[in-house]
């Protein structure tokens, strides 16, 4: 055992076949594709297991491509195509875009107060977003400044507005009531301290990232997303074939 305390996400613990309560999962990402990367297999098992999952991309992302011929319009039209379908391969309930322009995301109280909305709306059990301490992976990846802005926002606003009557009483003139989100699973975070045993839907996880196909080009991430998978899957507890790492919040709301 490491430094860093292993607890093993599993059926009883958060959404699963052995919990008899269908719960609301909302992950919210800045890009199409994001979410696939980060917690594509955890999205297909707690859909599988019966849980309603439903994904909010920020951005339109309309800037992912160095294509000449590509036109900011087209791209954007293409990759919600393109999420649509991986959504369906994941089993996830509903897609929501913002459509905000890819590449321009701060941490504004707009934006803010845009996430709370979706969250009162929504009103999810648990709650999946990125890390905006990562700066970072290793020598070759700087992280997109749109995932640590959008990781941010989503984070104040699940704590404290979501909850909180108080913050944007507009939002109440809306019939949206407060709404307190329970559990936080921060995905591939600077520190991890959960484990989801993915290995019965890293097939769907892939299946999912090859329907970005503006993204992954002639690209099979195959190979790459199983090492990733198989790495945390030794950190899991008992060791398992493929795994996804998240760091874990429960709220005292």
């Amino acid at each position: 055992m490491s430094e860093v305390e292993h607890i093993v996400a599993e059926p009883g613990d958060v959404p699963g076949d052995e919990n008899p309560v269908s719960k609301r999962v909302l992950a919210i990402f800045p890009h199409p594709d994001d979410a696939e990367f980060s917690c594509g297999g955890t999205m297909a098992r707690w859909a599988r297991e019966g849980n309603e999952v439903t994904l909010c991309l920020v951005t339109d992302g309309a800037s992912g491509s160095d294509d000449p011929a590509m036109t900011p319009a087209l791209l954007a039209e293409t990759r919600e195509r393109e999420q649509r379908e991986a959504a369906r391969i994941l089993g996830i309930s509903d897609v929501l875009f913002l459509r905000k322009r890819d590449g321009t995301i701060e941490h504004t109280m707009e934006l803010r107060r845009e996430l709370t909305r979706v969250m009162r709306r929504v009103r999810p059990d648990i709650l999946i977003c990125g890390d905006p301490s990562v700066f970072w992976h290793g020598n070759e990846y700087i992280n997109h400044p749109d995932h640590r802005a959008t990781a941010d926002a989503v984070l104040a606003a699940a704590f404290p507005s979501s909850g909180n009557r108080l913050y944007f009483p507009e939002l109440l003139v809306e019939g949206l009531e407060p709404w307190k989100i329970k559990d936080i699973y921060v995905a591939s975070p600077a520190v991890a301290d959960t484990w989801v045993d993915i290995t019965s839907t890293i097939g769907l996880k892939i299946d999912a990232l090859k329907a970005h196909a503006s993204q992954m080009g002639d690209w099979d991430p195959t190979e790459t997303i199983q090492e990733w998978a198989r790495g945390d899957g030794e950190k899991h507890d008992p060791p398992v074939e493929f795994a996804e790492d998240f760091r874990h919040f429960t709220t005292s709301g």
